[in-house]
């Protein structure tokens, strides 16, 4: 079995600090990551929590490597995913500041490859989850207003 890698890169008009906080404190993450709160204290090898709307973990990881303004780097494993795997999917997000602008890589890496999980799970669920998410991020540092709600 190999694993699969998501890539994903965009460019938003913001600052490396506000781009940090906003990947960072779960009051902003519940505006633009549909309602998903992150908890960490952000240290190297500290618990991270996703917690949805009612305040359930739904998601957790371990924080693998942090520079602030710059890298940020953890394990990501859904509560409710019984797979074994001998890796725990990683996200890692690197700010490059660009003059006015900051380009935010994403990348997960470990997923499991397509003929082993569903649409919805996988590389392919990624495709569709993380530009989302990261469009409701750039949407909202850059006029205040995340996008309407969709449906999938």
């Amino acid at each position: 079995m190999s694993d699969s890698t998501f890539v994903y890169v965009i460019y938003i008009a913001s600052t490396p600090e506000q781009l940090w906080e906003a990947l960072t404190d779960g009051s902003q993450t519940k505006k633009y990551w549909f309602g998903r709160e992150v908890r960490s204290d952000w240290t190297e090898g500290s618990d991270v929590s996703f917690l949805d709307g009612n305040g359930t973990a739904v998601d957790q990881g371990k924080v693998l490597k942090i520079e602030p303004y710059r890298y940020l780097s953890y394990t990501f494993s859904w509560l409710e995913d019984k797979t074994l795997r001998q890796t725990a999917p990683v996200v890692t997000f690197e700010l490059q500041p660009m003059a006015s602008i900051v380009k935010l890589t994403l990348k997960q890496d470990h997923l499991l490859p397509a003929d082993f999980c569903d649409e919805k799970e996988g590389f392919y669920g990624f495709n569709n989850g993380w530009p989302a998410i990261l469009s409701n991020l750039k949407s909202l540092l850059e006029t205040g207003r995340t996008l309407p709600p969709i449906t999938v």
